[in-house]
């Protein structure tokens, strides 16, 4: 068609490589919804450990007031226990031993607050042969077993180990 003409094209729009700032607060509210349910779940794993290394260091402490009760027939060493509760290795709870006799002891575990662990409280008696545990103490936000109780708590809704 002579004489007719075309009208030029335009320019291909230029597009900017990068993202949009809905697409970026989408990311922004998946990631806190992430980390709204990661986060409490990872720390209660953690203080959950921790009382599983207090109870396991409880029993080792008890192991070793056994021997030391084979060697020298008391608990008893100069009006402590035989064995220093602070050797038990546990750095989120602080062992104390009290009334050391030539049978029986008691030994506390009280949880650190500065381990996240405040609240926390377990007890192992031995008594003429005898082992009792029993959880002292727990944090508001779990459900105390009822008393007595004759085990140590190690979860929120009072499962016991």
């Amino acid at each position: 068609m002579p004489g007719h003409r075309f009208a030029p094209r335009s320019a291909p729009a230029l597009r900017l490589a990068g993202f949009t700032l809905i697409e970026l607060l989408i990311v922004i509210v998946v990631l806190g919804i992430l980390t709204a349910i990661a986060v409490p779940q990872y720390t209660e794993f953690v203080r959950r450990s921790r009382i599983v290394d207090a109870t396991s260091a409880m029993n080792d402490f008890r192991v070793r007031m056994e021997q030391f009760y084979q060697d020298n027939r008391s608990y008893a060493n100069a009006g402590a226990c035989g064995v220093d509760p602070a050797s038990a290795g546990s750095t989120s709870f602080t062992m104390t031993c009290a009334g050391p006799s030539a049978t029986g002891y008691t030994l506390d575990a009280t949880g650190n607050a500065a381990q996240g662990m405040s609240g926390f409280q377990y007890r192992l008696v031995v008594a003429a042969g005898g082992v009792t545990r029993s959880t002292v103490g727990v944090p508001a936000s779990w459900t105390p077993l009822p008393s007595p109780n004759t085990c140590w708590q190690v979860r929120k809704g009072g499962y016991c180990q």
